[in-house]
């Protein structure tokens, strides 16, 4: 039944995207509107499926510099977090800043970290944790501060000390926070490593599009598209699948609420 409902809520959307793409596709033929400006989604289809081998390497060469930055933010963002909830004077000094860095362009200062840092591996894992670094910390020095006092106070009053508190009690408040966070940054990571590769790569999914775009293969730009869309979405999926098994606690409170 459950299922039954999930595919009745998403029948709109599914058959308004199918009834897009016929449009387009019925348009450019009747038209005639040259493929160089606007390829019909049967062309799309043919370039995805000539070029799959290249662009699963591609797609490999991205999905490494995406999991590369994800690691490194989330390991600064826990740190930092943890750093801000425990000492005030850390938080009053790096949240401002924190909130400030926002104001800067990732494309200002993309260039500044490849002179630094190379052409390689490196910079573009750099630029993917600067884009996914601040979701992260925001959400988890938010979750931190709605940890129940009272709950840490019990802890305290059984000897607790603070290892067992954070573990125990302001992680797991914390971690529905982080999830949230997660998947808003899961879905920039792709974003950010297709910026590195704009500016300075010799091979992923950013370096297929600019080759498409030079040579006026707008059906192969197409399908890069396509795929960067696909790998954003099963990335938010990952995480809303690992959310689920790392809570059960939120399932038992979100099947009561239904079963209410």
């Amino acid at each position: 039944m459950k299922k039954w409902a999930s595919i009745k809520a998403n029948l709109p959307a599914l058959v308004f995207i199918a009834s897009l793409i016929a449009g387009w596709e019925l348009v450019t033929r009747v038209a005639g509107v040259p493929a160089y400006i606007l390829p019909a989604p049967s062309a799309i289809a043919l370039a995805l499926a000539e070029n799959y081998a290249l662009l699963l390497e591609h797609t490999r060469v991205t999905l490494t510099a995406v999991l590369g930055g994800l690691v490194l933010a989330i390991v600064i963002a826990l740190v930092l977090a943890v750093a801000m909830d425990r000492w005030k004077l850390i938080k009053e000094a790096f949240y401002p800043v924190l909130v400030i860095s926002q104001a800067v362009p990732i494309f200002a200062l993309a260039p500044l970290i490849l002179i630094w840092f190379g052409a390689g591996l490196l910079p573009k894992v750099l630029i993917v944790a600067l884009v996914c670094f601040f979701p992260l910390a925001v959400n988890l020095v938010e979750g931190f501060g709605q940890v129940d006092p009272e709950a840490v106070d019990l802890m305290q009053t059984m000897q607790a000390n603070r290892w067992m508190i954070m573990r125990s009690v302001q992680l797991p408040f914390a971690l529905p926070y982080f999830f949230s966070g997660l998947k808003i940054a899961a879905t920039y990571s792709v974003l950010g490593a297709i910026i590195g590769e704009w500016l300075a790569a010799r091979a992923g999914l950013g370096i297929y599009m600019l080759r498409s775009m030079h040579s006026f293969r707008t059906s192969h730009l197409f399908a890069s598209i396509i795929v960067v869309v696909i790998l954003s979405l099963t990335l938010f999926k990952l995480v809303e699948l690992t959310g689920w098994l790392a809570m059960p606690w939120q399932r038992k409170t979100k099947d009561s609420m239904e079963g209410d």
